[in-house]
């Protein structure tokens, strides 16, 4: 049997270690459950979640070089968040409308100038700055 992405399989839980859960699958193939794979929720301790010997149904996300990657937590219903329901009609109506922003208005030459001119100031700045550290340098290394 050939292990292609979205084979659903029945394995059991082989070892278990700090980044996963080596599963035994059928013909005897092992696949890695990693650790963000396991639950719909964070997981510190992947063994609060599986232990060995634990017969548990897995999907095959991946295959690499004769890898088997494998996810627990994509069988599973994702859980509704508490905050990002949908809205109901009757909160839509009567929630205040937002008046679009104006678009800014154009700048004026001598704003344009600004500009230019505060950024060359503080690119000179940056390489003066640079250049006096290398010779500060170059002058305490010949005292020597």
């Amino acid at each position: 049997m050939e292990l292609t992405v979205g084979t659903i399989l029945d394995g059991k839980v082989k070892s278990i270690t700090n980044f996963g859960a080596f599963i035994a699958l059928p013909e005897n193939k092992t696949g890695l459950v990693h650790i963000s794979e396991v639950a719909n929720t964070y997981v510190s301790d992947i063994r609060q979640h599986l232990t060995e010997n634990q017969e548990v149904k897995v999907i095959v996300i991946g295959t690499d070089g004769g890898k088997v990657n494998l996810s627990i937590k994509r069988l599973e219903a994702r859980p509704q968040r508490e905050g990002k329901s949908a809205p109901r009609r009757e909160d839509a109506a009567s929630r205040p409308q937002r008046t679009p922003m104006p678009p800014p208005a154009p700048k004026t030459a001598d704003q344009l100038f600004e500009e230019k001119l505060k950024q060359f100031m503080s690119e000179s700045d940056s390489k003066i700055s640079s250049i006096r550290q290398y010779s500060d340098h170059r002058t305490r290394s010949r005292r020597r």
